[in-house]
């Protein structure tokens, strides 16, 4: 059986946040980094944690820039969803090439779910000798599931304990480019 398409659901769905609230809290998300980073000598090593975190990576970097902070980019793409709507084992398809020993690096994604992925990117990241490794987030779901050893450093917006997509999160691989956050309808 395949997934409904998203415009049978969106009628259904209900707006958590709009652009304009996650374009202002980008707005700080880059304020409180530029804070933490300001006095490094090498710019910091800025991975955005694919698919989901592109659309909200791609806009912080922006926002960044604005205010002077250099960065050096690469990606990953590890994933527990794989298209589905529940997560399954961690499978790594893409790891960063750009060294790590010593470095500062920001791992930048869409949302902090119960935090499987990024715990694991981020012990990863250690592993692979960064000096310091920080997290950012454009949302948070707020439950009491959120494994132990993983937090953001940098939250956008809080949202409900309910499936959400848009603005990089995805319904079925559909909606990632929605200019908002969509909380599925309890139907």
């Amino acid at each position: 059986m395949s997934a409904p398409r998203l415009d049978d659901i969106l009628d259904s769905a209900e707006l958590i946040h709009d652009r304009e609230v996650l374009e202002e809290a980008i707005e700080d998300i880059a304020d409180g980094i530029c804070a933490d980073y300001e006095d490094g000598d090498v710019p910091p090593l800025y991975i955005t944690v694919m698919h989901g975190g592109m659309p909200f990576a791609g806009q912080l970097a922006f926002a960044l820039g604005e205010r002077g902070l250099d960065l050096e980019f690469d990606y990953l793409h590890a994933t527990r969803y794989r298209g589905s709507t529940t997560g399954s084992g961690l499978a790594w398809l893409h790891r960063p090439a750009t060294p790590m020993r010593g470095r500062r690096v920001l791992l930048v994604d869409d949302i902090l779910d119960e935090g499987h992925t990024l715990k694991a990117v981020k012990y990863w990241c250690e592993d692979q000798g960064a000096a310091d490794v920080r997290v950012a987030v454009l949302a948070v779901k707020r439950h009491d599931r959120l494994v132990e050893g993983i937090e953001a450093d940098y939250v956008g917006v809080d949202v409900p304990d309910r499936y959400v997509f848009g603005y990089g999160m995805d319904y079925h691989e559909q909606g990632r480019n929605l200019p908002g956050i969509y909380a599925l309808g309890d139907d």
